[in-house]
């Protein structure tokens, strides 16, 4: 008897996932039928919370017929649709109107900040909630996703330099972003444990079924978050705006909040389900395509609008902001080199994290990066030798290293066998 609950369970729950985008998509093809910002909030709301269910299914099935790393790639740039559509739409009305050039960097910095401060965080310790354990550890195949992070958080730091997100900036991460699907392209795959909805897809529709389906969900979810995130965001705005609430803040949190969503719940469903490592994975990609192809793609948007091969400027907070989001990164990334993630580093980046959304001056945003800074540096000197020395091996091309073949990145381990459980 357990058996037919369980399959009616995951197709109801199929169902209603399936069925949340519904409302709005048909409200937006006619166009949004007049829907005061209250309605529109909860009614885009609830399409993007059902892609995002739709993604961690679809992306679960795909792993049976693709590399994890590239089906991890897959899942983060479908996630992150919306905030590239909010993000190029700032920059390219800035390029009409400068006023707009803050709000790209200000809703750029913001998903980037919550989505290790608030992501990362709460994938760690809800896996250490379900696995009963303080510390989260992560697959050796995620040293792919932590490796190109690095890179781009280095270079992170040289961009304000030139008082813009210059094209050439663009170039670089543009770069990078190629180099990282290259590298995921080739990792290894593994059978996975499938449970829920995408057991119900995986046992049903056999294989060509499998795969339809996989890449049906993609494309049906890809577009309920493209045509609901900006919606969402914009109703967000009104509606604080009505609270005398700073737009700058709003672009920077509110915004993010709406688009960021569908990754927060495909990872956090991750972790539920005792893959943290996984979810980790997902979250981790997704920081790499917003610190390559979606800076590298500001600029490019604001040159075309402009009609000028011009970086866009970088006035003071926008420095600031940038700054302290590289330090944030930086951290993290600190954190995570030895591939394991415990209770209290979630907890720092959380409470740091939650530090800036009630001090945000000048002096706060510098104090922040000081501590970001000092607390990063501090665990590469004074921390395990063996972290330090993992931090160093994923700063260095693995072509440069000496001995090859007996760094981290090397022979089968980096990409396959079973996913450690937490410690």
């Amino acid at each position: 008897m357990q058996g037919p609950r369980l399959r009616a369970r995951d197709l109801l729950w199929f169902v209603f996932g399936v069925m949340l985008p519904v409302p709005w998509m048909v409200a937006h093809a006619f166009g949004g039928l007049g829907l005061p910002f209250e309605a529109m909030a909860v009614i885009s709301g609830a399409a993007i919370l059902g892609a995002a269910f739709m993604l961690s299914w679809s992306c679960e099935v795909a792993e049976r017929d693709i590399p994890q790393s590239l089906a991890l790639l897959v899942l983060a740039l479908v996630g992150v649709l919306p905030e590239y559509a909010i993000d190029l739409h700032f920059a390219w009305m800035a390029g009409k109107d400068p006023s707009y050039a803050g709000y790209a960097v200000a809703n750029m910095t913001g998903a980037n900040r919550l989505l290790i401060g608030f992501g990362w965080a709460a994938v760690v310790l809800i896996a250490c909630y379900r696995a009963k354990t303080t510390k989260l550890v992560v697959h050796p195949r995620q040293r792919l996703e932590l490796r190109f992070l690095v890179w781009a958080t280095l270079y992170s730091f040289v961009i304000p330099l030139s008082g813009t997100i210059s094209l050439f900036d663009a170039a670089v991460l543009l770069a990078l972003f190629v180099a990282y699907v290259r590298a995921a392209m080739k990792g290894d795959n593994e059978e996975p444990e499938l449970m829920g909805p995408a057991m119900l897809i995986d046992t049903q529709f056999g294989t060509l079924g499998r795969r339809l389906w996989a890449l049906g969900l993609f494309v049906f979810a890809g577009a309920a978050i493209f045509v609901s995130a900006e919606p969402f965001a914009e109703s967000l705005v009104h509606l604080g705006r009505n609270y005398d609430v700073d737009e700058f803040l709003l672009v920077q949190w509110i915004a993010p909040l709406a688009s960021e969503s569908p990754e927060f719940v495909v990872a956090i469903l991750f972790a539920w389900k005792l893959r943290g490592s996984v979810g980790i994975g997902a979250l981790v990609s997704s920081k790499v395509n917003q610190w390559t192809l979606l800076v590298g793609a500001i600029p490019i948007a604001y040159g075309i609008s402009l009609g000028a091969p011009m970086g866009l400027p970088l006035d003071d907070r926008q420095t600031e902001e940038l700054l302290l989001t590289s330090a944030q990164s930086l951290l993290a990334a600190v954190m995570l080199s030895d591939l394991t993630f415990s209770r209290r580093e979630a907890l720092t980046l959380a409470a740091l994290f939650a530090g800036q959304l009630f001090f945000s001056s000048t002096e706060a945003r510098w104090w922040f990066t000081g501590g970001y800074m000092v607390a990063a540096v501090g665990l590469l000197v004074f921390g395990p030798a063996s972290q330090r020395a993992n931090f160093l091996q994923l700063v260095v091309p693995p072509r440069w290293a000496s001995g090859a073949g007996s760094g981290p990145d090397s022979g089968p381990d980096s990409g396959s066998g079973p996913e450690p459980g937490p410690e």
